[in-house]
Parts: C-alpha cells; sequence; structure tokens
C-alpha cells in the first residue's frame, strides 16, 4: 500500500514506508503528501496536485528548464517593472 506521495529532483515517487534523512541526502524534496487513514488514491492524488500548484513548483521548473544568462534574468525583470508600473497608472 502507498502511504506517501513524494515530487523529488528524479520526478514522483510512491513511497511504502516513512521516508528518512538518510534516503534524501542528495534530494531536494519539493512535496510531500502524507495518505490518511481510508482516504482514497484519488483523493491523495488531488491533494498532491494542489500542493504542487500551491508551491508553484512547476513554473519553477519551467523558469530553470534553461540556463538563463545575467544580462537576460536583468532584461526580464527591468520588462515586468515597466508592465506593472503600466498598470499602475491606469
Amino acid at each position: 500500500t502507498i502511504t506517501r506521495l513524494m515530487l523529488d529532483m528524479h520526478g514522483i515517487r510512491w513511497v511504502k514506508y516513512s521516508v528518512s534523512h538518510k534516503d534524501c541526502e542528495d534530494d531536494v524534496i519539493m512535496a510531500n503528501v502524507k495518505l490518511g487513514t481510508g482516504e482514497s488514491f484519488e483523493s491523495l492524488l488531488r491533494r498532491f496536485n494542489r500542493r504542487v500548484q500551491e508551491d508553484r513548483i512547476l513554473a519553477e521548473i519551467r523558469r530553470r528548464r534553461f540556463y538563463e544568462k545575467p544580462s537576460e534574468q536583468r532584461k526580464k525583470k527591468e520588462a515586468a517593472k515597466r508592465r506593472k508600473s503600466s498598470r499602475w497608472l491606469r
């Protein structure tokens, strides 16, 4: 039986035991949802998806998918500032 659903650097893992720090020395656990008593797998999966969306994990993964030079980061930041200030003026 599955007792935990985790998202780490290797992807989604279905865990049948309690995860200790030994198991995750090199990994960064991004999302972790524990199965409640009498809870169905579908509701566990819904809670997991909600947790991933709330923590904005997928957006961060998409953002870090390719290396972005510091100059490109600055340009994006300045463009966001301009967009934000133009909204404020309206």
